[in-house]
C-alpha cells in the first residue's frame, strides 16, 4: 500500500465521516452549518486527491480502489443523517435510488473485471457530472438555512430529484456498455 498525499486525502475523506456524524447530531444552531462545511471539505478532498496523483503522476491501485468507496460512503452517510432527519418519503426515495445505484455499479465493475472487461465501465464524464449534483444537493440539505433570500433546503431538495435522475441516467448507461461487451474483450 502505497500512503502518497493524494491516498492520504482520500482516507482524510473517510475519516471525516465521523465528525459529519457527530456535529450533525449537536442541539446547537451551527450544527447544520458546520456540519456542511466540514462535508464540502471532504468533497474537496475528491476533486484534489485524483487531481495530484494525475499531476504527480502517482497513481495507485490502491488509490483508485479507495477513492470510489471513500465517495460511496461519503454519500450514503450523508443520505442516511437526511433521511433519519426528515423522516420522509419524498427524501427516502431519491436516497434509495442513489444508494441502490452505488452498489448496482459496483457489483457491476466487480464483474467486469472478473471477466476482463473492467475499462468497460470506467468512470464516465457523466458519472462525474452525477457525483457534483449529489454533492451539491447534499450540502445544500445539510445547511438546510436560507441563504440571501433563497430557501437553500428546498432548492437542495429539488436538486437531490435532479440527482438521482442523472444516477438513474448513468446507471443505465453505464449497464448499457456493460452488456454490449464481450468477455475478455
Amino acid at each position: 500500500m502505497n500512503l502518497n498525499i493524494p491516498t492520504m486525502l482520500t482516507l482524510a475523506r473517510i475519516l471525516l465521516l465521523p465528525v459529519i456524524l457527530l456535529i450533525f447530531y449537536l442541539p446547537v444552531p451551527w450544527a447544520r452549518p458546520v456540519c456542511c462545511a466540514v462535508f464540502l471539505i471532504a468533497a474537496i478532498t475528491d476533486w484534489l486527491d485524483g487531481y495530484l496523483a494525475r499531476k504527480w503522476q502517482i497513481e495507485s491501485d490502491f488509490g483508485a480502489f479507495l477513492d470510489p468507496v471513500a465517495d460511496k460512503l461519503m454519500v450514503a452517510t450523508v443520505l442516511i443523517l437526511l433521511v433519519e432527519d426528515a423522516s420522509a418519503w419524498w427524501l427516502s426515495v431519491p436516497a434509495i435510488i442513489i444508494i441502490g445505484r452505488e452498489i448496482t455499479i459496483s457489483a457491476l465493475r466487480e464483474w467486469m473485471a472478473n471477466v476482463g472487461a473492467r475499462a468497460k465501465v470506467a468512470v464516465s464524464y457523466l458519472g462525474k457530472v452525477k457525483t457534483t449534483m449529489q454533492i451539491t444537493a447534499l450540502a445544500m440539505l445539510l445547511y438546510q438555512n436560507d441563504m440571501f433570500g433563497l430557501p437553500i433546503y428546498q432548492i437542495g431538495i429539488v436538486a437531490l430529484y435532479v440527482a438521482a435522475a442523472i444516477t438513474i441516467w448513468s446507471m443505465v448507461d453505464y449497464l448499457s456498455v456493460a452488456f454490449k461487451a464481450e468477455p475478455g474483450d
